[in-house]
């Protein structure tokens, strides 16, 4: 199934506008970083609650919050129905994505303790669990959204999978420079294995679900189980690592992410799924190809 797109009323000169895929992407944009600052707000007026069950429950109710201002735009502004958000198999899609998430980045680890640059030196807490979910429900949900239910999926209106795929890739990875411990070699590593792997799980099944479920499984599984920084940021797991050798097998400061490994098999996974989803034709032309109106 290919996006769906309004239908455009003749003569309405006010609803092209609107609906022209970069200002749909503006207002998009609005919205979500709308919503991203109300939920901002109740954060701040809340207790702290990081460490606890607790902060598991406020992760979800603010991530619930931003796929609303979503949805809300969907609704209002493009008028038409929220597939990527449809409820009908949304549970197995999310489960799929989620489980898939896991164990690819358990592959990645297994690659890399192969190799001799991880090992468990001893054992956390089931509370170290908590903020790692946390972390990983609302980037999984927000970036997702963002990145994939936005800008790829309005670009590739205009301007076709192709290019909306190496745009929203190379956004993917330079987002990522500012954090800490970040390389270009790290960037690209990003842009390569998420980028990819992220738009062609949501070209295949032209959904959030299982895109949002396989980025929150990786970032858990990589900080709350493994014990390994996340995209730079620190993290207690279930499991006290110990990393040792170069960079390019463990990723340095950055995580496991940034390693040759992680893109080998990612990249690989990311793109069998852009090759299933060719064969599927869930590709779509650019704009002056299909020989019609982006809108």
């Amino acid at each position: 199934m290919l996006p769906t797109e309004p239908n455009t009323p003749p003569n309405s000169r006010i609803w092209r506008f609107i609906h022209f895929p970069l200002v749909l992407l503006f207002i998009g944009f609005v919205f979500v970083f709308g919503g991203q600052i109300v939920a901002s707000m109740f954060a701040k007026l809340s207790p702290p609650l990081k460490g606890t069950p607790v902060s598991v429950l406020q992760a979800t109710a603010f991530a619930a919050l931003i796929a609303g201002a979503y949805v809300a735009f969907v609704r209002l502004i493009e008028r038409r129905p929220v597939d990527e958000f449809g409820a009908a198999g949304w549970a197995r899609e999310l489960g799929a994505g989620f489980g898939a998430g896991l164990l690819l980045f358990s592959a990645v680890i297994g690659l890399i303790a192969l190799l001799g640059g991880y090992g468990v030196v001893g054992t956390g807490t089931v509370a170290s669990l908590y903020p790692a979910a946390a972390m990983a429900i609302l980037s999984g949900v927000v970036e997702e959204i963002v990145l994939r239910g936005l800008f790829f999926r309005l670009l590739e209106r205009l301007l076709g999978s192709w290019i909306a795929l190496a745009l929203s890739a190379a956004l993917f990875g330079a987002l990522h420079l500012g954090n800490p411990g970040a390389t270009v070699s790290a960037a690209v590593a990003i842009a390569l294995e998420a980028g990819i792997m992220l738009a062609a799980l949501y070209m295949l099944t032209r959904r959030l679900w299982a895109a949002i479920g396989l980025h929150a499984a990786w970032n858990f599984a990589q900080g709350g189980i493994y014990g390994i920084a996340v995209s730079g940021f620190k993290q207690t797991g279930l499991l006290v690592p110990s990393v040792q050798g170069p960079e390019w097998l463990t990723g340095g400061r950055f995580g496991a992410e940034a390693s040759l490994p992680a893109v080998l098999v990612d990249t690989a996974f990311g793109v069998a799924l852009l090759v299933l989803a060719y064969r599927r034709g869930r590709f779509v032309a650019p704009m002056w190809v299909r020989g019609r109106s982006p809108a």
